[in-house]
């Protein structure tokens, strides 16, 4: 069911009615009284989880919080990320990141210099990551790095097997998978965003084309302890305290 899409700021009425159009929001002047919402305002959009002693809202943020603490203090190349997607000596490769979700891995790669297209199947989460670059887009510190990331909304087994742009060399999987009960799921906010969003049942079907597209290799993020997508025994691994990177070379040309 689509969710209700609540502007609290006249200002912005047009905008919410755009979004709405755009990816199925349903327009509406009142709250609910549970479940989740999206709200827009002055502070931009958000997604709500209605409710008593619900967790609070999940927003993009790229100018303030954790994404401008990663991008100033989190290790630059040497994060797990940049070493996946081969950032290493001056290389800043163009990275395709077919499974975008709100962006914080995409962010970093932008960081350092790299060009990162994102494709995003999930309109509200889509949403959320086209509010924050709009609002990263004003601030003058962060406008640069968000100059360098473009979104594709639509579903990435589709973007990928009709990709007509350039080629990138890195293509970059971190698939949402459902989450087990005890799972260390970051915060209460992102488990009610997966609950929201669900997970990418398709994760495993995207690991061929993205072999096929990619020109050098194909990074996917993935628990430290899980299986390897689509029971494909990866090139190389680089493991993380907590995850992993499974590196794949590209598929050979078909003849």
């Amino acid at each position: 069911m689509p969710l209700p899409l609540i502007c609290t700021d006249a200002r912005f009425a047009e905008h919410a009615q755009q979004l709405a159009t755009h990816y199925g929001f349903i327009a509406s002047e009142q709250m609910p009284e549970s479940g989740c919402a999206l709200q827009l305002g002055e502070a931009g959009l958000a997604l709500l989880t209605l409710g008593r002693n619900m967790p609070g809202p999940v927003q993009v943020d790229f100018v303030s919080g954790a994404a401008d603490w990663r991008r100033k203090h989190g290790g630059g190349r040497g994060q797990g990320v940049a070493k996946a997607c081969g950032l290493k000596g001056g290389a800043v490769p163009y990275v395709l990141d077919a499974t975008a979700g709100l962006g914080r891995d995409a962010f970093v790669l932008a960081g350092l210099g790299c060009r990162v297209d994102m494709l995003e199947r999930s309109p509200i989460a889509a949403a959320l990551l086209e509010d924050g670059l709009q609002r990263g887009l004003q601030a003058p510190d962060v406008a640069p790095v968000i100059a360098r990331m473009r979104l594709y909304y639509g579903t990435s087994l589709d973007l990928l097997d009709n990709w007509t742009g350039e080629r990138p060399q890195v293509i970059y999987l971190d698939p949402m998978f459902p989450e087990k009960a005890k799972s260390a799921l970051s915060k209460k906010d992102m488990q009610a965003f997966q609950s929201v969003v669900g997970a990418d049942l398709d994760a495993d079907a995207l690991l061929g084309p993205a072999r096929a597209l990619a020109q050098s290799r194909v990074a996917v993020k993935r628990p430290r302890h899980a299986p390897w997508l689509a029971a494909q025994k990866p090139s190389f691994s680089l493991d993380g305290d907590s995850v992993r990177f499974d590196i794949y070379l590209p598929l050979p040309p078909l003849s």
